[in-house]
């Protein structure tokens, strides 16, 4: 009895996250896929103006009731000179019809993902970033789990973002808590460096696990949901909610503004 009281406030605990962010409206439950925005949040540097390569890593709260427990996260890459952006990212329905799971193509690189406004959550700019792409479009061509797709506990399409990011340890990627299957390893492997590339974590089936690194702290995987700790920025990463405190969203925006306001003609 007393086990099944534990494991009864256990799950209540991890499921109180996701519960409040439907309560608080983050996400709403059904909505129509058709409808729904994919307007550019004009977050990505326009082309005609940056000729320099550019990298950036995107995530966005999932469709109807998956944004209560995760994201969808996506890669957007321009090389220098180039007019345009391509996209890598996982997507469910693709295999649903037969398809490779990763989608690479050329897309409005900042796009709400079906009515939530993504974030930025890494980004190069320059001969950095024009490396980088080499390896994002390596690691998206080696992905192991091409022809699946599983939304819990993965592999799915946080799964392909820690994999992408592993190869690419520059982009120093701290995936949030809710990026469920971001700890889902390559298959029959315990251990795998951080998908920042800053540390190692350890999962079984992506269900349970631990994960310590500088970047993303300390966090614990229980049944595919992140608890965990950021000590460098006194954040605290909780399922469904997310982090609360400082993390790499702000610090990238505040790149962003500082960039944009260098670049403006003195006044």
């Amino acid at each position: 009895m007393k086990v099944l009281f534990v494991s009864m406030a256990v799950l209540l605990f991890l499921l109180t996250g996701p519960m409040l962010v439907v309560a608080m409206g983050t996400v709403t439950l059904g909505g129509s896929w058709s409808s729904a925005s994919r307007a550019s949040s004009n977050q990505a540097p326009d082309p005609e103006t940056t000729p320099e390569a550019v990298v950036q890593v995107y995530a966005a709260r999932a469709f109807s009731w998956r944004g209560a427990f995760g994201i969808h996260p996506w890669f957007a890459v321009k090389p220098a000179g180039a007019s345009g952006y391509t996209v890598y990212e996982k997507i469910g329905w693709r295999v649903m019809r037969g398809m490779p799971a990763i989608s690479i193509a050329p897309r409005t690189p900042d796009a709400y993902w079906f009515g939530q406004k993504p974030t930025i959550l890494a980004q190069l700019r320059g001969p950095e970033a024009e490396a980088a792409i080499a390896k994002i479009d390596a690691a998206a061509k080696a992905y192991p789990y091409n022809d699946t797709y599983r939304i819990w506990p993965g592999p799915n399409s946080n799964t392909f973002a820690a994999f992408v990011g592993r190869a690419v340890p520059e982009l120093r990627l701290d995936l949030p808590s809710t990026a469920m299957g971001k700890d889902y390893l390559a298959p029959w492997s315990l251990f795998a460096p951080a998908p920042s590339g800053t540390g190692w974590q350890m999962s079984v089936l992506g269900l349970a696990g631990v994960l310590v690194a500088v970047e993303e702290g300390i966090e614990f995987n229980v049944l595919g949901l992140t608890i965990g700790v950021d000590p460098l920025d006194l954040a605290v990463k909780l399922p469904g909610l997310g982090r609360l405190g400082p993390g790499p969203g702000a610090e990238v925006d505040a790149e962003i503004l500082k960039r944009g306001q260098e670049s403006q003609p003195p006044s």
